[in-house]
């Protein structure tokens, strides 16, 4: 049977097709204003990429923060049970996840292939995809660019600030008083490897450590996540898509 997961996240819709517990076809694209054609279209987009009809697949998934406006959905099943299961899917030595999305960040503890805890952060952008877009445009750079031009850095200016706002307002700072433009990047990604470490500090963390999302192609990012939990970080083929294909596992 070909099941389907689809994704709806704050910045970009992912779907994954599955057939016999194999991927055979993923698609990603961004989020319009209207959550319930964005899911059609990267539903439909997928399907054509699988070169499959609708009616082959079976049943379809949803989670993510807008699980709710898949409309055509056999069952939804939270973003937290589907990114654990799509990294066991990736990376079956996975003990730990750490997911970095467009709006929020979580840490999900794994035992014996079962979610035992977790923590989120969807209450402030600092830690996010978000907060990387709002320094990024602070420093006329691309969210695309941030990571190579940290891996620059001779040192990293430190940013204290955990309120976004207020730590766009120390980048500019840090600038006027002739901070080099990488080594306050490299301070950046500091600051958020930093607050997402404090937060997984409330759940028992063991490797294997997986981190999934968008901001995982970001090496820099890695990097400083292996500093501040001393331990190697994996990376999935395709991390933007761990939690599509958990919920279409799930069918």
């Amino acid at each position: 049977m070909i099941t389907a997961g689809i994704d709806i996240g704050s910045l970009t819709a992912k779907c994954a097709l599955m057939r016999g517990g194999e991927l055979i076809a993923y698609r990603i694209i961004r989020v319009s204003p209207d959550l319930e054609e964005t899911a059609i279209k990267v539903f439909e987009e997928t399907l054509r990429a699988a070169g499959i009809e609708k009616e082959e697949v079976g049943r379809v998934i949803a989670t993510g923060y807008g699980r709710n406006k898949v409309i055509f959905a056999d069952k939804k099943v939270t973003e937290i049970s589907c990114h654990a299961k799509g990294a066991l899917y990736f990376i079956p030595t996975a003990k730990t996840v750490v997911d970095i999305g467009g709006q929020d960040s979580k840490v999900i503890a794994i035992e014996n292939g079962r979610v035992v805890e977790f923590v989120m952060n969807d209450k402030c952008a600092a830690g996010t995809g978000r907060f990387l877009e709002v320094m990024a445009a602070a420093l006329n750079l691309k969210v695309e660019e941030l990571g190579d031009v940290a891996e620059k850095a001779e040192k990293a200016t430190k940013i204290s600030s955990t309120c976004t706002v207020f730590a766009e307002s120390e980048v500019i700072s840090h600038l006027a008083s002739g901070e080099k433009v990488e080594d306050i990047v490299a301070g950046i990604h500091e600051a958020i490897a930093s607050r997402i470490a404090a937060m997984a500090r409330r759940v028992k963390i063991e490797p294997d450590i997986v981190l999934t999302g968008g901001v995982a192609k970001n090496r820099a990012m890695k990097k400083a996540l292996e500093r501040e939990f001393g331990m190697e970080i994996k990376l999935p083929p395709e991390p933007q898509i761990v939690g599509a294909v958990g919920a279409a596992l799930f069918a």
